[in-house]
C-alpha cells in the first residue's frame, strides 16, 4: 500500500529519521507512537507532502487515493458545510465541478467532455455523493439545519467534526489522521472507534488517547534512536509486552526457555481478554498476528510519579450543599449537592469545560460560587492542578530553586534531593538547570506534578490532568492514580482515565446534578442516565 524508502531527515544538526525502510500494508491500523519530539507528526505530514525529507522518497500504490485529516480549521470558511465534506475526494469533487460549470454554458462543443465526465461520475458513485456525505455528518452529530452552512460560521467543535467527515468521505485507500480525537465528545469518539474497528482500508494515526489506540489498531509503529519498527498488536500489547520484555533482559539467571513460556503465556492471556471485549470481531485479525519474535524492550523514560500521603484522612472528606455557578449570565451548574465519601475517585464531568473548571476554582477559593457552599473535612489536606498553570511559571527560577519554593523540610531544600526528584521526573543533568520559562507545556504540567507530590495530599483535585503530556507520562500517571490510597475529584478527555481511575461518576449540568456510584464506562452506556442527560440539558 505505503513504501518508505530510505527516508531521512534532518534539521540542522538534528536527525529525526535515519535511512527509514518500511512498508504499511493494506487492511492494517497502525498507531504512531513515539517520545515527544521524535518525529511523529513530521512523519504524517512527509507521507501526505507537506513536508519534503531530506533524502528518500514514499511511493503509495498506484490507483491508491489517500486522504488526510486536515488540521487547519480556517482553510474552508468561504464553503459550506456539505460542500467541505466533498472536498474530501478530491478527484470526484473536481469532476463534479467541471460538469456543473458546463452545465452553466451547455453547448454541442461541450456536450462530448459531459458525457465523458458523467460516465466518470457514474463509476465513482457520484449521484449518491451528497446523502453518503449528509449521512456521514448525520453520524458525527451534525444536523440537517448545518449541511448548507458556511464552514466560517461554525464554532470550532463543530468545525472539527466537519473536517473529520470529510477525512472518512469516499472511503480512502489511506487514511491519515494526527490527534484525531483531539476537541471530540466521548460519543463522537465511541463512533469514530467503531467506525475505523470496521475499516477495511489502512489507516495511520498518531493519538495520545489510549483508549482509542486500543480500541482502533492492529499494529504499534514505534519512532525510535531515528528508525521506525513495527509491532503486531495495540497499545496496551505494546506497553505491557515491552515491560515485560525488559524486566526479562535484566533476569540473567532465567532460562531461555522459561522466558519463552512466560512471554507466550502473556500472549495467550492478552489473546483471551481481547476476544472477550466488545470489539472483537474487528480486532481477530490483530490477535491471529501476536507471536513472541514481536516483543521487544523499549528505550522509553517513565517518570516516576508517586503520590504519598503525610496522613490518612478520616471519614468525613467533602461536602456540598446547594452550589451554582454562572458566567455572564449562562447557568453553568446548579443545585450541586455531593458528599464525598473516603476511597471515591470521582469522575467530574460535563458538556461545558468551563462548568467543571469553575467548580474547582470554588472548592480552592479562587472563585465565588453563586450560591451554596463546601466544607472539606478537618483530617483533609488538598492538592490541586488546575487546567490552565501559565501563572505558576512567570518567573526566571531554574527547576531546581522553582521546585524548593514548594519544600517543606530543609532536607526537602537540599540541592540534591531536589535534583534526585527532577530526575524520576524525566528532567535530568543540566535539564534542571533550565528556566521555568522556557518550558514546554508537557514539561510544565511535569513540573506541577512534582509539586503536588511534595505537598502529600490525602486529596487531589485534577483539570485536564493529561492535556501536554506524552504517553508514557500518561500511563505513568494514570497507574499512580489508581495505586493512590487517598480520595480524587479529576476530569480528563482521557477515556482509559476516567475508566480505570474513577469508582464513580458526577456530571454537573446547567439543571442540576447526576451522581451515580459507578464505572466511566457503565455510566456511557447506561441508556436511562443517557435519557437523564438529554433532560438535564435541554430543559
Amino acid at each position: 500500500m505505503l513504501t518508505v524508502n530510505n527516508l531521512s531527515v534532518q534539521f540542522g544538526k538534528r536527525i529525526l529519521f535515519d535511512e527509514v525502510n518500511t512498508t504499511f500494508t493494506h487492511g492494517n491500523i497502525y498507531g504512531v507512537i513515539g517520545a515527544n519530539g521524535a518525529g511523529k507528526s513530521t512523519f504524517l505530514k512527509i507521507i501526505s507532502g507537506d513536508i519534503d525529507p531530506t533524502s528518500g522518497h514514499i511511493h503509495l500504490e498506484p490507483g491508491k487515493r489517500m486522504s488526510v485529516l486536515n488540521q487547519n480549521h480556517n482553510m474552508f470558511d468561504e464553503h459550506t458545510v456539505l460542500e467541505t465534506v466533498l472536498m474530501g475526494n478530491k478527484v470526484l469533487y473536481a469532476v463534479k465541478k467541471e460538469m456543473d460549470e458546463l452545465y452553466l454554458d451547455y453547448n454541442d462543443k461541450n456536450a462530448d467532455r459531459i458525457g465523458e465526465l458523467q460516465v466518470q461520475f457514474e463509476e465513482m458513485n457520484g449521484w449518491n455523493a451528497d446523502s453518503d456525505a449528509a449521512a456521514m455528518l448525520s453520524n458525527l452529530g451534525i444536523n440537517e439545519e448545518h449541511h448548507y452552512t458556511l464552514m466560517g460560521d461554525l464554532e470550532g467543535k463543530i468545525k472539527v467534526r466537519v473536517l473529520l467527515a470529510q477525512a472518512l468521505f469516499g472511503n480512502p485507500d489511506l487514511l491519515i489522521m494526527d490527534e484525531p480525537t483531539n476537541d471530540l465528545d466521548f460519543e463522537t469518539i465511541a463512533w469514530l472507534e467503531n467506525f475505523l474497528a470496521n475499516y477495511e482500508n489502512t489507516v495511520i494515526v498518531v493519538s495520545h488517547d489510549r483508549h482509542f489506540l486500543d480500541s482502533v489498531c492492529t499494529h504499534i509503529s514505534d519512532i525510535d534512536f531515528g528508525k521506525i519498527n513495527h509491532y503486531s498488536g495495540n497499545y496496551t500489547f505494546w506497553y505491557e509486552s515491552s515491560q515485560l520484555a525488559a524486566k526479562q533482559r535484566a533476569q540473567q539467571n532465567k532460562k531461555a526457555e522459561e522466558k519463552k513460556q512466560e512471554l507466550e503465556e502473556f500472549i495467550r492471556r492478552f489473546s483471551a481478554n481481547v476476544a472477550k471485549s466488545k470489539q472483537a470481531t474487528s480486532r481477530k485479525k490483530m490477535i491471529s498476528k501476536l507471536n513472541i519474535s514481536d516483543i521487544k524492550p523499549s528505550s522509553r523514560r517513565y517518570p516516576a510519579i508517586i503520590f504519598d500521603q503525610d496522613r490518612e484522612a478520616g471519614d468525613q472528606i467533602l461536602n456540598v450543599e446547594n452550589l451554582s455557578a454562572s458566567v455572564d449570565g449562562e447557568v453553568l451548574f446548579k443545585d450541586v449537592h455531593l458528599n464525598m465519601a473516603k476511597g471515591d475517585k470521582i469522575v467530574l464531568f460535563s458538556k461545558d469545560s468551563r462548568a467543571t473548571t469553575a467548580f474547582y476554582q470554588i472548592l480552592n477559593n479562587e472563585q465565588k460560587a453563586d450560591s451554596g457552599n463546601f466544607d472539606w473535612g478537618i483530617t483533609t489536606n488538598q492538592a490541586y492542578l488546575p487546567a490552565e498553570n501559565h501563572s505558576f511559571f512567570e518567573n526566571d527560577l531554574s527547576l531546581v530553586d522553582w521546585l524548593r519554593q514548594y519544600a517543606k523540610t530543609e532536607e526537602e531544600r537540599d540541592e540534591v534531593f531536589i535534583r534526585g526528584f527532577l530526575g524520576k521526573m524525566i528532567f535530568s543533568g543540566e535539564e534542571a538547570l533550565k528556566t521555568s520559562r522556557v518550558l514546554s507545556g508537557g514539561e510544565k504540567v511535569r513540573c506541577m506534578l512534582s509539586r503536588m507530590m511534595m505537598e502529600r495530599a490525602n486529596i487531589l483535585m485534577l483539570d485536564e490532568p493529561t492535556n501536554h503530556l506524552d504517553l508514557e507520562s500518561i500511563t505513568a500517571f494514570n497507574n499512580s492514580l489508581k495505586n493512590f490510597k487517598g480520595s480524587v475529584i479529576f476530569t480528563t478527555h482521557d477515556h482509559e482515565f476516567a475508566q480505570t481511575v474513577g469508582n464513580r461518576v458526577v456530571e454537573l449540568t446547567p439543571n442540576g446534578v447526576i451522581d451515580r456510584y459507578m464505572t466511566f464506562d457503565e455510566y456511557l452506556e447506561d441508556e436511562k442516565i443517557q435519557e437523564q442527560r438529554k433532560k438535564m440539558y435541554n430543559l
